[in-house]
């Protein structure tokens, strides 16, 4: 079966313009969320969690007084599909899949909205299959029914652009039985899981294109930077692409990022600063008070000590940003 930025660039602008459009007409003329509680679902992209301190930084400067609370749950090397390759990992331990959590996260955390970004370890490198496509399908519709029935609503966006540019000297070609590398073609898997999920929007789903606005963005600077590139290993994005990544959930809730994911503020820099070790100290706490399977992740505070200290965090970032 064969199967965009609003930082700062004209060209970012365009990219986004469609998704911004029919990201507005879902939800409505573009505007925060009504919701008081965000949790945020992923792999190590998320997990790393540039885009999210950028919306945050965004709410706190435009919005100051929002109580939105944003919570980062993403995991390193997890998958919606459930999937992992032969050896994942040097063969310490499998990729986690997010439906082994997601029940104990959304009991505790009781979102009103998750946004999730998967699909960049979904398809585990290899080239596109129906059988791993449907894995995936299958993974999110779960994903998207089972938050729903909790009563809170989703987003998805879809997964980041996966760059084969700088790792060429070691991606793997079509043909063969198994892949301890990356496929040389792997972003058109990544495309077809993007048009599927944006697909979705025909059913009423919210669907954010971050692959395009990465892709598109990619491709610009590579006119004039003919070896550009948000990820050295191809997968992970810099602080540069993860402020791409949080342009087109900025754009539908009508928030101002420049291309560094700062907001419209001459102190942007120590705010978002603070709000990392906000968002780091909350994501360390929730993730270990759910627990997942994932070696390797550090022990987070008590989830209502890390709470205290990333109020005090708060209330240091919302002082400065009323000094404009």
């Amino acid at each position: 079966m064969k199967l965009i930025s609003v930082h700062g660039t004209i060209a970012s602008v365009i990219a986004l313009s469609s998704v911004l459009c029919i990201a507005v007409s879902a939800m409505g003329q573009a505007h925060l969320p009504d919701a008081k509680r965000v949790v945020f679902l992923g792999d190590s992209i998320t997990h790393s969690g540039g885009y999210i301190t950028s919306i945050e930084a965004a709410i706190l400067v435009e919005h100051p007084e929002s109580k939105i609370e944003l919570i980062n749950l993403g995991l390193p090397s997890e998958t919606v599909s459930g999937l992992t390759e032969p050896g994942h990992a040097g063969g310490q331990f499998p990729r986690p899949d997010l439906h082994e959590r997601l029940e104990r996260i959304l009991t505790q955390t009781k979102p009103d909205l998750v946004v999730a970004c998967y699909g960049m370890n979904d398809a585990i490198y290899y080239p596109l299959s129906e059988e791993r496509f449907e894995k995936f399908r299958s993974g999110i519709q779960r994903l998207h029914e089972t938050v729903e029935k909790r009563g809170a609503k989703i987003i998805h966006l879809t997964p980041a652009f996966f760059d084969a540019l700088p790792i060429r000297d070691r991606l793997l070609p079509a043909g063969l039985q198994e892949y301890t590398q990356p496929f040389e073609k792997y972003d058109d898997v990544l495309e077809a899981y993007s048009q599927w999920l944006l697909k979705r929007r025909d059913d009423g789903w919210i669907v954010l294109d971050v692959h395009q606005a990465m892709k598109d963005e990619v491709l610009r600077r590579r006119k004039s930077e003919p070896d550009f590139t948000f990820a050295k290993d191809g997968v992970h994005p810099d602080a540069a692409g993860q402020a791409i990544i949080a342009g087109p959930l900025a754009s539908a809730w009508g928030l101002k990022l420049d291309e560094h994911g700062q907001p419209p503020h001459s102190n942007a820099a120590k705010i978002l600063e603070l709000l990392e070790k906000k968002q780091q100290t909350l994501k360390l706490a929730w993730l270990s008070s759910t627990r997942h399977t994932r070696p390797g992740i550090g022990a987070g505070l008590p989830v209502e000590q890390a709470t205290a200290v990333a109020r005090e965090l708060d209330d240091q970032a919302r002082s400065i940003a009323v000094q404009k």
